[in-house]
């Protein structure tokens, strides 16, 4: 399976361009969130996203609103919202936390991972999709110093998934690394094709 995976394009139409060329031979596009600047154009941005004309899971980042981005996107019948969520293509699980960015930790992870225990089978392959990045890996290093999210490492360590999908430091676009079995990568505003 091919994925398209976006971060961070904070309402640049030559971002979405570079995607939108991108989108053509691929299966899933997965946006990770900050597509706006602080909820601007919101609804015109998710309507373009929407256009790329294939199955998209979303999230929100720390630049959106939960409330406004489920209202604005109850007519575009393409996005899937991720936020919390869990999303199966054939043997792949998806799981989904948006927002944040800031945290070193998030107690409400605790929800979405019941939800995976209740549905992985051992033969699934996990992608875990966050707005901010985990903690002492090469996408939350800054003025070296580490600023990501421990809960999220945590989960890494525990349940080992094939990817680890994240934005919300610019400074960290396009940066990846293996860890453990785990490859994380964040795949900055014009976006990065994954085979999965």
């Amino acid at each position: 399976m091919k994925i398209l995976a976006f971060t961070d394009t904070h309402g640049s139409d030559k971002a979405l361009k570079g995607v939108k060329k991108k989108a053509k031979n691929v299966d899933l596009i997965i946006c990770l969130g900050d597509f706006t600047i602080f909820g601007h154009n919101q609804k015109r941005i998710l309507k373009k996203i929407n256009s790329l004309g294939k199955k998209i899971l979303l999230l929100h980042g720390n630049h959106e609103v939960i409330r406004e981005v489920k209202k604005d996107l109850k007519d575009l019948k393409n996005i899937k919202f991720m936020h919390n969520n869990i999303h199966k293509e054939g043997k792949i699980l998806f799981l989904g936390w948006g927002g944040g960015g800031f945290a070193l930790k998030e107690p409400d992870f605790k929800d979405l991972v019941k939800k995976f225990k209740a549905k992985k089978k051992k033969d699934n392959k996990i992608v875990l999709l966050t707005h901010g990045p985990p903690y002492g890996t090469i996408l939350d290093l800054i003025w070296d110093q580490h600023c990501g999210c421990k809960t999220y490492t945590s989960f890494i360590k525990k349940y080992k998934p094939a990817f680890a999908l994240s934005g919300h430091l610019h400074e960290n676009n396009n940066k990846k690394q293996k860890y453990g079995k785990t490859m994380l990568i964040n795949p900055g505003p014009h976006g990065k094709v994954i085979s999965i």
